[in-house]
């Protein structure tokens, strides 16, 4: 009885064990065991495709995308499903389904229908294949409006678990709401058209200073299917506000003339892309025309860096000024239109009371924040943007999940679906939170990148052609009606995110600004047209302060020590020749010191001061030192005269130093010696008796010289005398005598040549010109 007893009670045992599968060898299973620890599955799946992304009544919902074997064992009897879970009734869920959107392990529901999968005999490890499966919305079973996930599950089998099981998932989401909602969401979505810094200070001496720009980037990302390039065409046809850093317009202006890039070692190269510059410009402002435009200050300024790390060197916020001040004239004169210079759009919308204070001293009154900074407690939905925060500034706070679901990597189709399909969904979410109607700011990275246009353009136009929400501007939605319940409370710095901070621009960025403000300030003042100085150097000013510098610091440091270092060069065209050692002999002398200007335009409100170090021996103009206003032409040299006077011999260190008006240095100073020799009356003497000698000797000579001319005319008259009384020659009786002109006798060939040339000794005439 006890065997028996015991044998049955082995029986179950015995068949459990009969029933489990055997176990996989642990080689063979390793990396899908791995994968199944970590939630993903050994396939990964890929929706390449969802249409329409928000489906209504009687549309059919097409899915397409592959599948990937990531594993090492074939898998057999495979099949894609759709399955729909349940709706999602909050943002944060939304953002939970996003964050496992690939855990095998929490597969929901069940598959929409046999007929709606696709099957395949088998994938093979590393081997994708492409599916598309199409579903009727009524088949969906989507009851009330609201966001619905969306699962798209490859299930089969392996040799080591040859069961049916989900394999591979992806989850996205499937916004429903078929009719117009009641109160439509009101959302504007920012289109910046932002780059980084390009262009120096630098420009060639011609009339139409051709720029020189700091690299040739820009023309890649206008051209076609370049960055800015897709922004713009994309943009065009969109309901948004436009966002536009008004140096990116200049630099591109710029390029539509002459302009000249780097070349090779320090040479450069004239730029060719002219035409692609029009092109660009031209579709510019063909976009815009008739929509909204927000102008940044000029160079976009990093509105975080100078409020943390600027605002203690003096001139900083001048600056910023200074860029606000020149972005409307710059818009409107490219673009044809007024933009409004009433927003200011710090780093990621991050803002503490130093930021906010630095964004309103230009004169910005609304400051563009996000809902990650501006962090609701106590409220279940999300309020409208603005948010009064004092002073009359208005906080505009954009919703940080709509603003960053486009950020990361869009190049591949999935990516970007995926990213569609979660703004749409948290779009709706929030739009039914509450009946009330409210108006929700997008602002998104700064400069996206194609890919990232496309996705967010494609959103969009699903988004304005959609039932749920409809578009506005940025300066309506500054205006809406805030509500009263939302925060309005500025965060305080201590909760300023240190990612951001990290990556701010130094203090020094700021003080080299200041110092090489502060040299253009002294060169400026002698300059007869300083628009062709301080323009240029100004806008590199306003660059070097952009936030495109940020994450930056090596490239960032080159461009701020390349402009100082440009205006150093063009202050040292002005400048003093240096001298030798002068000798002066007397007791009063002129000294010239020459004033050189390489320069293509005048100078002007310069001093020159001459100073003796040692007045007691030499003195300039009577007095230790002198000064006389120097003005010189470009291109051109000037020699100013000082007038000196010795009290005593020897040596003399003289320090010619250029002012400028207001008694500031300008450039190096140039010291010399002057060696004083007195000239003593006994020297004065011997020189006054050489030149009397000098004198008589040449008297003596010139009287010596008239009595032989004398003598030798009486000669002449003696021989002439003998020859009128000696016989005709008869060969010559018939001709006719010579007669006399008056002058002397004819000359004859064997008459001596005169030892001068004869004189009119009579005056010259008034018009009478003389050669020298």
């Amino acid at each position: 009885m006890r065997r028996t007893g015991a044998l049955l009670a082995g029986v179950p045992l015995l068949t459990g064990l009969v029933q489990l599968p055997a176990a996989p060898p642990a080689d063979a299973a390793g990396a899908d065991a791995t994968q199944a620890a970590s939630g993903a599955g050994s396939v990964s799946v890929s929706v390449d495709t969802l249409t329409p992304a928000a489906p209504t009544e009687d549309d059919t919902v097409t899915v397409s995308g592959t599948v990937t074997n990531k594993g090492k064992q074939t898998v057999t009897d495979a099949h894609v499903g759709l399955r729909v879970g349940l709706l999602l009734d909050t943002r944060s869920g939304i953002d939970s389904v996003a964050k496992n959107s690939t855990d095998v392990q929490n597969v929901f529901g069940s598959e929409v229908g046999d007929k709606y999968a696709e099957e395949f005999d088998k994938l093979t490890p590393g081997i994708s294949q492409p599916f598309s499966i199409s579903v009727p919305v009524d088949e969906l079973d989507l009851g009330q409006d609201g966001v619905y996930q969306l699962a798209v599950a490859l299930s089969g089998e392996t040799s080591a678990q040859p069961w049916p099981q989900t394999l591979g998932v992806q989850r996205t989401f499937l916004p429903w709401q078929p009719d117009d909602a009641g109160k439509k969401t009101k959302t504007t979505f920012m289109w910046p058209l932002v780059s980084t810094s390009h262009m120096t200070a630098e420009t060639r001496s011609d009339e139409q200073q051709t720029p020189v720009f700091h690299d040739d980037d820009l023309a890649k990302e206008i051209s076609p299917g370049g960055r800015l390039d897709r922004m713009v065409a994309l943009g065009k046809d969109l309901d948004v506000t436009w966002v536009i850093d008004p140096d990116l317009l200049a630099s591109v202006e710029a390029m539509t003339d002459r302009y000249e890039v780097p070349g090779e070692g320090d040479d450069t190269v004239v730029g060719g892309h002219q035409a692609v510059a029009k092109q660009w410009l031209t579709q510019v402002q063909e976009a815009v025309a008739d929509k909204e435009v927000v102008a940044l200050p000029f160079g976009d300024p990093d509105l975080a860096s100078l409020a943390h790390n600027g605002t203690s060197v003096s001139g900083s916020l001048s600056h910023l000024k200074e860029a606000t001040d020149v972005a409307a004239g710059t818009v409107e004169a490219i673009l044809h239109v007024k933009p409004s210079t009433d927003f200011a759009w710090p780093v990621d919308g991050a803002v503490d009371p130093s930021i906010v204070k630095v964004a309103t001293s230009a004169g910005a009154d609304k400051v563009i924040a996000r809902s990650d900074t501006f962090e609701e407690t106590g409220l279940s939905y999300t309020p409208s943007a603005p948010r009064p925060i004092g002073g009359g500034t208005t906080a505009v706070v954009a919703d940080a999940r709509l603003s960053t679901v486009f950020q990361g990597d869009m190049t591949k189709a999935s990516a970007s679906t995926l990213a569609v399909q979660r703004f749409l969904a948290q779009s709706l979410a929030l739009g039914l939170q509450t009946g009330k109607q409210r108006s929700v700011v997008v602002a998104p990275q700064r400069t996206p990148s194609a890919s990232q246009a496309r996705a967010m353009a494609e959103a969009l136009t699903i988004l304005q052609d959609g039932t749920w929400s409809e578009p506005q501007g940025l300066v309506a939605a500054a205006k809406a009606q805030p509500d009263p319940a939302a925060t309005t409370k500025v965060p305080p710095a201590s909760a300023y995110p240190s990612s951001l901070r990290k990556h701010e621009l130094p203090r020094t960025t700021f003080e080299q600004i200041a110092r090489t403000q502060a040299k253009l300030d002294k060169f400026k003042v002698i300059l007869s047209d300083q628009s062709r100085v301080v323009t240029p150097f100004g806008r590199a000013l306003n660059r070097e302060m952009s936030v495109s510098w940020r994450g930056r610091q090596s490239e960032a440091a080159i461009y701020r020590s390349g402009v100082e270092a440009y205006l150093d060069t063009l202050i040292g065209q002005v400048r003093l020749i240096d001298k030798s050692e002068t000798k002066l002999s007397g007791r009063s002398a002129t000294i010239p010191v020459t004033v050189q200007n390489n320069l293509v335009q005048g100078v002007e409100h310069l001093v020159l001061r001459l100073t003796s170090t040692n007045p007691t021996r030499l003195e300039i103009d009577g007095d230790a030192y002198t000064e006389q206003p120097v003005a010189v032409s470009g291109g051109h040299s000037q020699s100013v005269k000082f007038t000196t006077s010795a009290n005593a011999n020897g040596r003399a260190t003289v320090v010619a130093q250029l002012y400028t008006q207001d008694g500031q240095k300008y450039g190096e100073p140039v010291t010399f010696d002057v060696k004083v020799t007195e000239i003593t009356a006994t020297v004065m003497l011997v020189i006054g008796g050489g030149v009397l000698l000098l004198v008589l000797a040449g008297f003596r000579m010139y009287t010596q010289r008239k009595r032989a001319a004398a003598r030798e005319a009486r000669e002449r008259d003696h021989e002439a005398d003998e020859d009128a009384d000696a016989p005709q020659n008869p060969e010559t009786a018939g001709e006719r005598p010579t007669q006399d002109s008056g002058a002397g006798d004819p000359e004859q060939p064997s008459d001596p040549a005169p030892d001068t040339a004869p004189e009119n000794a009579g005056p010259s005439g008034t018009g009478e010109r003389v050669d020298r």
